[in-house]
């Protein structure tokens, strides 16, 4: 089987002009060390090689953060605050960040490897419209009168929850702060967020941002660390109100179990996915081909709403199948801060060995591999983008979550065996649907059990259309509206009417 190399070896990597200044946990407005003074590397993924020491946080300084957090929700002036002046400091953070984009898509790349440009030119600004979005919502939260059946005046209050523990993931570092921190924050909560270990830096700086915008001491802390020691005592927390965590179904398992032996605090769940992306018989095939190559190897295929499992229709399966094995072939895989890279490292040693573990899966179980299936160079964590054909449902390359460059492209003949094999999966977090044909675009978005259906079109996202999945892909909605949802709490406020005028 012939073999595509995609790249040449890394060459000697950029180094970005970015200062690394924030690298200890922040705790009620202040840097702090851990209080075990322990720290950890965080590593530049194009390279293996560390790029700063972070301080680990633990339980010990969980208690610390939610102390904080706490103090500042039942005494201090964040939920107290009015509600536009709690948006004015929203927006005067979301321009702040605007000022140093560049220096945040740098750190963001160097401690990812995602490219530089998608951090620049996509991730950064959709980051600042979360925060706009969300600094609009914060003078619009309210209640409602209700009319009962006799002489009582009834309000319905939509109140803060009070502290809100956020565990964000890797893959994507500022906008899971953003999908996380600006709905909490609209709503008069307060925060204590535990960011992912392998990608600690930006939020450290965006939360220095946040202060200098006039965010007061306490309503935000961050504590880096790993799962096991700070995740879980942020989720086992007895002062912690709610929870929200974005990461893998097995991780959110724990999570959710540890909230409920613990003070059984509300849990929101974005987790993994194994989306399909159906191409139908009638669809633009170069586009349909070029959509799902974005679909599944956009930001290295480590997203959780990749569309991993391409079913193609049997008329246009082999045309489908060339067309994406050449533009896997001619995808660009290098230092991500060089101009035109199309894709970066995987984010660290494990992930890179999960995916080739399951490269060779593939091969084993007699997939057709057209493309792709090794590293690329011997330095860092790039992998060649690979594309699998004659894939069968029962392989674990079309039934687990790879998170990494790997098309699994599978054939199919009707609409109702598509549906149905497409829903026969534990996930159902997003799809794609492919087809000029409204009446199959309208039945088949309606028979997918998913949280996000793109027809003609994939990972379009907006500060306003809710995401979040089905079955084991999660509890919950992120962004929108749905999302306040999240961070309110609802009180009934009921009192008698001695001869009301009306009713």
């Amino acid at each position: 089987m012939q073999r595509y190399t995609t790249a040449t070896v890394l060459e000697e990597p950029i180094t970005p002009p970015v200062q690394v200044n924030y690298t200890k946990l922040l705790i009620n407005g202040q840097f702090v060390d851990s209080a075990s003074g322990k720290t950890f590397p965080t590593l530049d993924p194009r390279t293996g090689e560390v790029i700063a020491h972070v301080s680990e946080g633990d339980a010990e300084d969980v208690n610390r953060a939610v102390s904080a957090a706490r103090k500042a929700f039942d005494e201090g002036p964040w939920p107290k605050m009015s509600a536009y002046e709690r948006s004015r400091i929203i927006l005067r953070f979301a321009d702040l960040v605007e000022k140093h984009m560049q220096e945040l898509a740098q750190l963001e790349t160097w401690d990812n490897g995602k490219p530089y440009e998608q951090a620049l030119t996509a991730e950064l600004p959709l980051f600042v419209r979360l925060f706009h979005y969300y600094a609009g919502w914060a003078d619009k939260i309210h209640g409602l009168t209700v009319p009962a059946d006799g002489p009582h005046h009834v309000q319905v209050l939509h109140e803060p929850i009070g502290v809100a523990g956020q565990i964000i993931p890797w893959n994507f570092p500022l906008l899971m702060y953003a999908w996380k921190v600006g709905p909490a924050l609209a709503c008069g909560n307060t925060i204590v967020l535990k960011s992912a270990e392998q990608t600690p830096l930006t939020a450290l700086y965006v939360s220095k941002l946040f202060h200098e915008a006039g965010l007061p001491d306490g309503v935000l802390n961050v504590v880096s660390g790993y799962g096991p020691t700070a995740g879980a005592a942020l989720a086992s927390h007895m002062d912690i109100d709610k929870l929200a965590f974005t990461g893998s179904t097995d991780t959110g398992k724990v999570v959710l179990e540890l909230a409920a032996k613990s003070n059984l605090k509300p849990v929101t769940l974005e987790l993994g996915g194994k989306s399909p992306f159906i191409v139908f018989e009638d669809a633009d095939i170069d586009r349909a081909v070029e959509q799902a190559h974005f679909a599944l190897f956009f930001n290295q295929g480590q997203c959780c709403c990749a569309g991993s499992r391409t079913f193609v229709h049997e008329s246009v399966y082999d045309e489908f199948v060339e067309k994406a094995k050449a533009r896997a072939a001619r995808r660009t895989v290098g230092d991500p801060f060089k101009k035109g890279i199309e894709q970066g490292p995987q984010i660290d040693s494990d992930q890179f060995e999960k995916v080739l573990r399951y490269i060779k899966s593939g091969i084993d179980g007699n997939a057709r591999l057209e493309c792709g299936g090794d590293r690329v160079g011997s330095k860092g964590f790039f992998i060649q983008p690979t594309v699998f054909s004659n894939v069968e449902d029962n392989m674990l390359i079309a039934q687990d979550e790879i998170f990494g460059p790997v098309q699994s492209i599978l054939k199919f003949k009707d609409v109702d065996e598509v549906v149905k094999r497409a829903n026969a999966t534990r996930y159902g977090l997003a799809a794609g649907v492919f087809t000029k044909n409204i009446d199959t675009a309208n039945r088949v978005s309606r028979g997918l059990r998913a949280g996000t259906v793109w027809v003609n079109c994939f990972d379009v996202f907006d500060a306003a259309i809710p995401f979040g999945g089905y079955k084991m892909s999660g509890i919950g909605r992120e962004k929108g509206i749905y999302s306040l949802n999240n961070y309110l709490q609802v009180k009934a406020v009921v009192s008698p009417l001695t001869n009301p005028a009306w009713l």
